[in-house]
């Protein structure tokens, strides 16, 4: 059975307070709980400033348009390891009073994957790192071995298996050449989905763990992730159409594990139940032809996306609502 295979978050969470967040999460998420992330706290708090908390001998600094990889660190790396300190003693203290170090349980951490970062950061002549080859491949590596330090300090620190999810929401459209230039006459080139494919594994052998890659695009990029090495996929439910639908089911037919994304991440009108939540997604299954055990070995449950948009009390219904709709499917699939 998959570590994946369970209800977990997706990664960023509303409200700048750490603790409260971090024993909500460790609280409802029975077998794969998160560090969670606050964006709302502004340089160093959101999907590219965390990384400059983890990339090794390279620096960030902030720019108008956002970030850029800066010669040496100063404030924004400094601020960057404060607030991710700030998270994990929060996650640690939190998972201690649970008593999560006898539970079993498995903890995932997040970062930007290796082509959403490159897209993220600028360069010193403004143009997008993801345009430099060179600079591409130093990123990468930089990423992955931060990453798999930061994944083997956690893991330490609270005396549990610790996963890692790479978010890759801009991997699609830089596979496709849609990413825009610093001006119309400075395009960006299509990123070649071998070089794609290498990148992601480079990321994947350094980890230490099991790897999952997670992007709530609506072209799910399936050619790149089905060859490469990563364990799982996070998706959002709602982007599945028929010609992707067969991207899922080869991707479920290599053994490997898809985390549904099945809870909006604003509250609806009307809140589904845990019941409607687990039919959902033995529905995807069913539609591509799995046995419902498959759903119980292989398929996890989460909100859509990160929820730093989301209320705190849908927030929190959010992932209490994937909880018991996993309970339900691990309970019993079949009877779904």
């Amino acid at each position: 059975m998959s570590v994946f295979a369970a209800a977990t978050g997706i990664g960023s969470w509303p409200g700048s307070t750490p603790r409260q967040a971090a024993e909500i999460v460790v609280g409802e998420l029975h077998r794969l709980p998160h560090l969670v992330e606050l964006p709302v706290r502004g340089v160093g708090a959101d999907m590219i400033g965390r990384a400059a908390a983890l990339l090794v001998d390279i620096a960030l600094d902030t720019v108008p348009r956002g970030y850029r990889i800066a010669a040496r660190p100063g404030a924004v790396v400094r601020r960057a390891v404060s607030l991710l300190d700030e998270d994990i003693d929060a996650l640690e203290e939190a998972w201690e009073k649970a008593g999560g170090a006898v539970s079993g349980r498995t903890v995932k951490v997040q970062a930007p994957g290796p082509i959403t970062l490159a897209a993220g950061l600028e360069l010193a002549n403004g143009h997008r790192a993801l345009t430099d080859a060179g600079a591409v491949r130093d990123l990468t590596a930089s990423l992955a071995e931060g990453v798999a330090l930061h994944r083997a300090e956690l893991a330490r620190r609270l005396g549990t298996t610790v996963v890692v999810q790479y978010d890759e929401p801009t991997l699609p459209a830089a596979l496709a050449g849609r990413l825009t230039g610093v001006t119309a006459l400075s395009p960006i080139h299509p990123v070649d989905e071998a070089a794609a494919i290498t990148l992601l594994d480079t990321c994947v052998a350094a980890a230490g763990a099991e790897v999952m890659v997670h992007s709530c695009a609506a072209d799910f990029a399936w050619n790149v992730l089905q060859r490469s090495n990563v364990h799982a996929v996070s998706l959002d439910v709602g982007e599945l159409g028929d010609s992707t639908l067969d991207g899922l089911g080869e991707f479920l037919d290599s053994g490997r594990a898809v985390v549904l994304g099945l809870l909006p991440t604003n509250a609806p009108q009307v809140r589904p139940s845990a019941e409607e939540v687990a039919a959902a997604a033995v529905a995807v299954t069913d539609r591509i032809g799995f046995s419902r055990a498959v759903v119980g070995r292989q398929v996890g449950i989460s909100p859509v996306c990160g929820l730093a948009g989301a209320t705190a009390q849908w927030a929190r219904i959010a992932i209490e609502l994937s909880q018991r709709a996993a309970d339900a499917i691990a309970d019993d699939p079949a009877a779904i």
